[in-house]
């Protein structure tokens, strides 16, 4: 039985580099090539599949659609050699990701389906970073880190994980003393709990139920969500969190003021540094992120 000819490999690696980093120049960097030595690469590999793989435009290169159905169409089979390769390896040791996390997000959300990634790659493992300035340790102390954010810093690959409505938190029983109408008598008395990295959700929740003049009694500070969460249920205040802190937590104790919905300024994102994409911890991690949909 005649054997398949198979693409160039190296044509391969220079396409799916310059796929994920999104820079035809970061990835021939990181090959060790020259621009022009990396484009013939990919013109070799569009020889051999007979297919349109990018635009060129000056210095840029785009995606075609051929060329992402060929991508996606790839991918899982070059993760799959890659993993193959490894079972029968005994010269791979272990791969490590420094990952920054806020507690809460890794509490709620990625603890509870790390399960799975540990299954589909068991030599991954993970560090935990949940100090502070997650995203400015971001390729330095940290390979990767999960944030919450009005947007990343410009220069780091970043991959949105969410949409997130604002909502006033609080027990039962400081719901039932306020009442039904929310106006800014009602609330006067009130302590409101704030995130010390998330300010302008308050600003927003305000001012969609009209309450921007709202002097409440106190607001009181806090850098954990979780922390938040469990201060509200205990009668301390009104935490100002995300709805899906509040869904995830399934506390009885808690209970919303208003169903009015308010868009956060803020949603979870993954950064990493673009050339990270390279290194295989980050990749596997990233993939399986978007893939789960956490």
């Amino acid at each position: 039985m005649p054997s398949r000819r198979l693409p160039p490999l190296r044509a391969l690696e220079a396409f799916m580099r310059t796929v994920r980093l999104g820079s035809a120049r970061a990835a021939a960097e990181e090959i060790g090539l020259s621009p022009s030595a990396l484009s013939r690469r990919i013109t070799n590999l569009e020889e051999f599949v007979g297919k349109k793989l990018f635009t060129r435009a000056r210095q840029s290169m785009q995606l075609t659609d051929e060329g992402q159905a060929f991508y996606e169409a790839v991918n899982p089979h070059m993760e799959a050699l890659a993993r193959a390769v490894e079972s029968q390896s005994d010269n791979i040791s272990l791969l490590r990701l420094r990952l920054g996390v806020l507690p809460l997000f890794g509490s709620q959300r990625l603890f509870p389906r790390l399960g799975e990634l540990r299954k589909r790659h068991p030599l991954l493992h993970i560090d935990i970073d949940t100090g502070p300035h997650l995203e400015d340790r971001v390729g330095d102390t940290l390979d990767a880190a999960i944030i919450l954010s009005r947007g990343p810093a410009s220069g780091l690959h970043a991959v949105r994980l969410d949409h997130n409505l604002v909502h006033a938190i609080c027990s039962k029983d400081v719901a039932r003393n306020i009442g039904d109408v929310v106006n800014a008598e009602s609330l006067a008395k009130q302590t409101f709990l704030i995130h010390n990295e998330l300010p302008e959700s308050f600003v927003a929740w305000k001012a969609a139920h009209q309450l921007e003049e709202m002097d409440p009694a106190a607001i009181d500070h806090y850098d954990s969500g979780q922390l938040m969460l469990e201060a509200a249920a205990q009668g301390l205040g009104i935490a100002i969190m995300h709805d899906d802190h509040m869904r995830r937590a399934a506390d009885s104790r808690l209970t919303e003021l208003s169903k009015k919905d308010v868009e956060s300024p803020y949603s979870y994102w993954f950064v990493c540094k673009p050339t990270a994409l390279e290194t295989r911890p980050v990749r596997l991690f990233h993939d399986w992120l978007v893939r789960a949909g956490l």
